[in-house]
């Protein structure tokens, strides 16, 4: 699969722990985090895998509620005036924001806005759309808050990247302003897990098994795979926000980047494409131990400082 990136990142340096995570990942999660063991049981080990988190200097957390749903708040020390609504990854089946606080911490230590990390419904509990009109309800909270739509950015990795886009994409319909920016780490676009990636290290983190235990629990039997809804790699991406997309080469979920910035490329759609050898899907949750993770999160402050945030 290929397809034009604006940005390759040079190689990562700090081999021998990247060699070190690499392997406790293929360990612990890609080993752990699938069938046959139960939700439940993955849901504890992501828990535990995400459980120490260091503070971040200048930046304080505190618990809150948005749009119906409890959520984190990450604050800087001086705020901007802008904030950032964190969709966490798990495949719409594990993570909260608590597994998510070093990346939202470092995010609003890099940009300076507040960092609203959303604890949306998950599957089997809450199916498809579940999750979609939790982080509708969120934004339109801002928006009644008093944050204007152009000071508010859609974050989120893999699931959570998915769900910033095709909750993008639905206030369209609603005949709602779209978010002055998005930003999705590897995020999931095509549901129908046609053209996954198969790297020739193999990705250290997600068991292609685990992707078709969580379509199967969060997609509905009566809604297709393609429908754009679920998979906005085939929705008419015209007037979405400017956005940025970071993907690592080592992860079978590569290929849904690259087709998707082509796709918003040629509807029109201000797509900046960033692309990183050697690592795996969502890597910038190692912000803080990995010098490439601190520099993946650096652009993203500059394409949103770009961008007036």
């Amino acid at each position: 699969m290929t397809a034009s990136a604006d940005f390759i990142a040079p190689p990562a340096d700090q081999p021998l722990l990247r060699s070190v995570l690499r392997g406790a990942l293929r360990v612990l999660f890609r080993g752990l985090v699938r069938p046959p063991l139960p939700v439940p049981f993955q849901r504890a080990v992501i828990r535990a895998l995400t459980a120490a988190t260091l503070p971040v200097a200048g930046v304080s957390r505190e618990a809150g509620h948005l749009g119906g749903r409890p959520c984190e708040w990450h604050r800087p020390s001086q705020p901007s005036g802008s904030v950032l609504l964190y969709l966490h990854g798990g495949a719409y089946v594990a993570g909260s924001p608590a597994t998510h606080r070093a990346i939202c911490a470092h995010l609003a230590a890099r940009t300076q806005a507040s960092v609203c990390a959303l604890d949306y419904r998950l599957s089997p509990e809450s199916r498809y759309p579940a999750a979609r009109e939790d982080a509708i309800a969120a934004y339109q909270a801002l928006l009644a808050a008093g944050y204007p739509a152009q000071r508010i950015a859609f974050v989120g990795d893999s699931a959570g990247g998915n769900l910033s886009l095709i909750t993008s994409l639905r206030l369209r319909h609603l005949g709602l302003p779209q978010p002055g920016a998005l930003v999705c780490f590897s995020p999931v676009t095509d549901f129908t897990g046609s053209q996954l990636h198969s790297p020739a290290g193999g990705d250290p983190l997600i068991h292609p098994n685990w992707v078709t235990q969580a379509i199967g629990l969060y997609c509905p039997a009566d809604v297709a795979r393609d429908d754009p809804g679920l998979s906005p790699q085939f929705d008419d991406l015209t007037g979405l926000a400017p956005l940025l997309l970071q993907v690592g080469e080592d992860e079978i979920l590569l290929n849904d980047s690259l087709r998707f910035a082509a796709a918003a490329q040629a509807a029109g759609v201000e797509v900046q494409l960033e692309r990183y050898p050697g690592l795996w899907h969502v890597f910038q949750a190692h912000a803080g131990l990995l010098h490439v993770a601190d520099f993946a999160l650096a652009r993203v402050a500059l394409f949103l400082k770009a961008r007036g945030f």
